[in-house]
């Protein structure tokens, strides 16, 4: 009969085991306290957040802030654009990356080298803002929504992971067996490589799609139309110029503004700005550790 024995583990490995477990509930309480109280003085009573009584959990608890949001037209026409920008951008620039790092994982591409070289070089010079807004403005794309699209149409961090993913984890087997079987370069990228490069592909998306959805610079420069502001843009001029949107407030007394309303608009618009991000991570968290790992290996 075999009997477990436990083992012990030395008094020092635990004393550094819990200042460690310590240290980083310090940390994740630091992180999530301002987010929690952002979300907590989004659903309190203006008086309850400008007198200081929310400190945890909501007081006075309302859902009027959240109200005047949803009835703002300004707002849902960013919130619309936002999603037509990170949707439609991000496919644009997954397109584009695949595209370019396949070709340049392949070992009997002539000059692969070179063109790496070309495309690191960019990693570190730019022509600047100013000649960007020319050939923006020279391609009759100002105040049009393709300025938020094409002129970051692929970010060559990303296609140097997945070029180095495509190296590293798809063996070159298949490519020789499925070329034996007639199946052409962009047959055995859709069908066979694409399939294979979920990680990747995750990371890819989860990277451009929140740098879509939190840009504001780009539409700042090369956008005039209301129309086209994505969400981040008029936050920007909500919160910062306090510029909200009248429709917000018309239902709401003065006297309620006076008392910090307007403050707790500001903390439900962070609220309903940060929703879509958190809802779409726990889709591709599982694959975004393995997906950063593999591509980052040197090959």
């Amino acid at each position: 009969m075999l009997i477990k024995q436990k083992i012990r583990e030395p008094f020092g490995d635990r004393v550094l085991l819990i200042s460690l477990y310590l240290l980083l509930a310090a940390i994740t309480l630091t992180v999530l306290y301002p987010l929690l109280y952002i979300f907590s003085s989004s659903l309190s009573s203006p008086d309850a957040v400008v007198s200081g009584k929310v400190w945890l959990y909501p007081v006075d608890f309302s859902f009027r802030a959240y109200k005047s949001i949803f009835q703002s037209s300004q707002l849902m026409t960013g919130y619309y654009n936002s999603f037509i920008y990170t949707i439609f951008g991000t496919l644009i620039n997954v397109a584009f990356t695949v595209l370019m790092a396949f070709p340049l994982s392949q070992r009997t591409m002539p000059g692969r080298k070179y063109i790496m070289i070309l495309m690191m070089v960019t990693l570190f010079f730019s022509g600047g803002l100013i000649p960007t807004y020319l050939l923006v403005k020279n391609l009759h794309m100002l105040d049009t929504r393709w300025a938020l699209w094409l002129p970051g149409a692929f970010s060559i961090f990303q296609v140097i992971i997945a070029r180095t993913f495509f190296q590293s984890s798809i063996p070159s087997e298949l490519q020789e067996a499925s070329q034996m079987d007639g199946c052409r370069d962009l047959r055995y990228l859709w069908s066979i490589v694409l399939p294979l490069s979920k990680p990747v592909l995750a990371v890819m998306t989860l990277m451009y799609a929140v740098g879509h959805w939190n840009a504001y610079f780009d539409a700042l420069i090369y956008l005039r139309s209301e129309h086209l502001f994505p969400l981040q843009y008029v936050l920007r001029n909500m919160l910062i110029l306090n510029a909200a949107d009248p429709a917000m407030l018309a239902n709401t007394a003065q006297s309620l503004r006076d008392k910090g309303f307007e403050q707790v608009l500001k903390y439900a618009l962070i609220v309903v700005a940060c929703v879509p991000v958190l809802i779409m991570y726990p889709f591709v968290q599982k694959h975004f550790v393995k997906g950063v790992m593999v591509g980052s290996l040197k090959g």
